[in-house]
């Protein structure tokens, strides 16, 4: 039987990320099942805002306020507070499986020896630990993975957990903030993103661009429907690789996972790497030369032709039924 299950929040800007809900979600769920309990760690410069909202998934939050993690790389901070509610009755632990949650797990199996269960699409309890469901090899498999010791971590993927809030708030604690054992590494420069106010996870529009647009000028028609549709752009791996557009906006395995109310893919093969990252999206639609194309597999809605024929056309709809 569990002691507390921990969900590790992440707070961007003052606020708690979409994931974080869904983590907060699970190891609430997990805890009810298990008949363990479930609490909330927030570490943040400013952290009271967000430990409010994550208040409202999870009975009990802790909120740790440290000016430092203002100019610093927070991991090694989250992980020092996370050693330390491993003393404290903490058996299992959820984290979101994005860059900082892979780096304040990477510090927690190295200084506490935990066993980490990744990449979570789904997670139940089971006898006397979480089992998780992944896909592998490029999403050509799905397991099931059981941790062998009696706490470990979790990381959890975008969209896998549908966010819920609790029946009532709970309650936040302060604490104050615990050295980490090795100091955090100072940010030296922050680059923003033109036109990447709304993120890939959280859009209900995701436009995408694959090697079929030829070209980052063939962005700009996939810039185009996206805000026409009130939408964010992303890509394939082929086109990042490519140099067409940067790295953020890469959807798939090694990119970003999505999960939105329509996905709309232009010039997309549809490789496994690719499908990975969008597969679970409510809507498919795909415009592709290629009959044959994979993607065409899981599409709702396949089309066959010209992307530059195609893709102004809609747009040509789309302003059109706005005016009229």
């Amino acid at each position: 039987m569990p002691g507390t299950i921990l969900a590790v929040a992440e707070v961007v800007d003052g606020t708690l990320t979409k994931l974080s809900t869904e983590v907060a979600t699970l190891a609430r769920e997990l805890a009810e099942a298990a008949g363990g309990s479930a609490l909330g760690l927030v570490v943040d410069a400013a952290p009271d805002a967000a430990a409010a909202a994550l208040s409202s998934y999870l009975p009990r939050v802790v909120a740790v306020a440290d000016p430092s993690l203002a100019g610093a790389v927070s991991a090694p901070a989250v992980a020092a507070h996370v050693g330390a509610m491993l003393g404290e009755g903490v058996t299992h632990v959820i984290l979101s499986a994005t860059t900082d949650g892979r780096d304040v797990a990477g510090a927690l199996i190295g200084s506490a020896g935990l066993g980490m269960l990744a990449n979570a699409d789904a997670a139940t309890w089971t006898g006397d630990g979480p089992v998780v469901r992944s896909s592998v090899l490029g999403g050509k498999a799905i397991v099931d993975s059981a941790l062998t010791g009696a706490s470990g971590l979790v990381t959890l993927r975008p969209g896998a957990v549908t966010a819920v809030e609790a029946t009532a708030p709970g309650v936040v604690e302060r604490r104050d903030p615990v050295a980490p054992a090795v100091a955090p590494a100072a940010v030296v420069d922050r680059v923003e993103e033109a036109g990447a106010q709304v993120s890939l996870e959280d859009a209900r529009v995701v436009v995408v661009g694959g090697r079929g647009v030829n070209g980052p000028d063939g962005f700009g028609l996939v810039d185009e429907l996206a805000g026409l549709l009130g939408g964010v752009t992303g890509a394939t791996r082929a086109s990042v690789d490519a140099g067409w557009i940067p790295y953020a906006r890469q959807i798939g395995q090694t990119g970003r996972i999505v999960k939105p109310a329509l996905y709309l893919g232009l010039g997309v093969s549809g490789a496994m790497q690719h499908r990975v990252g969008m597969q679970a999206s409510e809507s498919i639609v795909a415009v592709n030369r290629d009959p044959d194309a994979p993607i065409a597999e899981i599409a709702d809605l396949f089309v066959v032709g010209d992307l530059f024929e195609i893709g102004p056309a809609l747009a040509a709809e789309i302003r059109s039924r706005r005016t009229g």
